[in-house]
């Protein structure tokens, strides 16, 4: 009976002999009460059927068991919902949607964003449309082919030179988006990873994605390199605020990379004095940068007052000192070990973690547990720290947990870092809502650009690439498109 009304709810009404088919139960054995093994198969169609109590005949239609009428249009749309959608899946305008029996074409610029969210490369998106095509789905005028060009949009505003693929024009190409330039509202993150150096712009309020305007596989991350990358892209005409690693702020200010006895660029902390360290925050101020002098060694790429605090690595440094303060034989260190037995021994006793491998180790109550006192107090103020202070909510009294972080590090003997003495001694330099002007969004880029990387290796890496994650990310309908819940 459900799969007639199926049958006539799409469409394809045909006459079935029976009312109720032939069944079959479990055998009890397999030499006198299998229907299959017991059935006599002949020639031409001739075969014989045994009457078991494991087997039902069919039915036919009869006075009891009459043939349905087909039911009608209004019904036809509550069989879709009772057969073949589930009643929780529908909601709202989805349910209308639904219960249309008018087909919505796609048009180019839905067909666009269909592409778009399902992040096909070109190949599979002129495949995709050319499926869609078949069936009609595709209203007149709407071009299959145009996705082999569709890079060549925002192709005009990348060129290559000396092996960096940049942008010479930024307020074309934010234009081009329909986005307006206003320096004062981006930050620049300058960052490289293993296979690349990238100079990605940051929106401040995360409305708008991450944008480069210069990438290089040739590169390195290192002074000269960040110089020129700086120039293609007309650093010194725009003048965003700049963040990265403090490896990139010791590049970008002109001081020795490493280990260094000054490394801080506010002021003439002495990393040596290790004396000092927790007693001490009044260090003199950098109020020069003098070649030769206090680690100095090139001129500073950026102004001072336009590098950004990073709280992610921050955050990153303050659980390295904690796990690395931790007694290697000591059950809490055993149980970090366990929780992540993917993770190589070397990056657990170094403390290497990263964003979300610290959030575990956050809503783990039982890791608490383990602690010695001194041990669960650092604990506590470490993530107090985090929560109301490295985070998109500033606490009133975060000056107070910050002062209660450090004096508990220093109970259980964790050195003073570069991370740990920018919050202790330039706590004022941090920004109001460090959530809004974090790195992690431009940390977050290296995972969305590796697609494109694979999709574009063994090749030339140039304007091509760079143009097409410009337009995968430039919906072109304002319609929000949700999966069904």
């Amino acid at each position: 009976m459900l799969r007639l009304l199926t049958e006539w709810y799409n469409g394809e009404a045909r006459a079935m002999r029976f009312a109720i088919p032939q069944l079959w139960c479990e055998p009890t054995n397999h030499h006198e009460d299998c229907y299959f093994c017991l059935t006599k198969l002949g020639k031409f169609g001739k075969h014989e059927y045994p009457h078991l109590a494991s087997s039902s005949t069919p039915v036919p239609h009869g006075p009891r068991y009459p043939v349905p009428d087909p039911p009608g249009p209004s019904q036809r749309s509550g069989a879709s919902t009772s057969f073949e959608e589930s009643p929780e899946l529908l909601s709202g305008s989805q349910d209308q949607e639904l219960k249309s029996e008018e087909p919505r074409l796609f048009d180019q610029e839905g067909l666009n964003d269909f592409v778009r969210d399902l992040g096909l490369s070109k190949a599979k998106s002129e495949l995709a449309a050319s499926r869609l095509r078949e069936r009609n789905l595709l209203e007149k005028g709407v071009s299959v082919t145009i996705q082999r060009t569709r890079h060549l949009q925002f192709k005009q505003y990348f060129r290559s030179q000396d092996g960096l693929c940049f942008c010479d024009d930024i307020v074309g190409l934010l234009g081009e988006m329909g986005i307006a330039h206003r320096p004062d509202e981006w930050r620049l993150f300058i960052d490289g990873s293993n296979r690349s150096l990238k100079a990605v712009l940051l929106h401040n309020e995360g409305i708008h994605r991450s944008i480069p305007i210069a990438y290089s596989t040739v590169l390195k991350e290192n002074y000269d390199c960040v110089k020129m990358l700086l120039e293609f892209v007309n650093y010194g005409e725009h003048r965003w605020e700049v963040i990265g690693d403090f490896k990139m702020v010791a590049i970008l200010m002109g001081l020795q990379a490493g280990n260094t006895k000054y490394p801080c660029f506010h002021c003439l902390w002495d990393s040596r004095a290790y004396a000092n360290h927790y007693s001490r925050r009044d260090w003199p101020r950098r109020m020069e940068f003098v070649l030769g002098q206090h680690n100095v060694k090139a001129a500073p790429l950026v102004d001072q007052t336009k590098i950004l605090m990073p709280p992610l690595h921050i955050k990153l440094g303050l659980m390295k000192k904690f796990v690395t303060a931790l007694d290697p034989n000591s059950t809490a260190f055993q149980y970090i070990r366990n929780l992540f037995p993917k993770l190589s021994q070397a990056k657990v006793a170094a403390g290497v973690f990263v964003g979300p491998q610290i959030r575990k180790v956050f809503v783990s109550s039982e890791f608490r547990n383990l602690l010695n006192a001194n041990e669960t107090a650092a604990w506590d103020s470490f993530r107090a720290t985090v929560e109301h202070f490295l985070g998109k909510r500033r606490a009133v009294n975060y000056k107070d947990l910050v002062d209660d972080l450090i004096k508990n590090f220093q109970a259980i003997g964790c050195t003073m870092s570069l991370k740990v003495h920018m919050l202790h001694a330039h706590l004022d330099s941090f920004k109001e809502n460090l959530g809004k002007f974090s790195e992690e969004q431009g940390e977050r880029f290296h995972q969305e650009i590796m697609e494109l990387e694979e999709r574009y290796r063994g090749k030339k890496v140039d304007e091509n690439m760079l143009g097409d994650y410009m337009w995968n990310i430039n919906h072109e309908s304002e319609a929000s498109h949700k999966r069904k819940r």
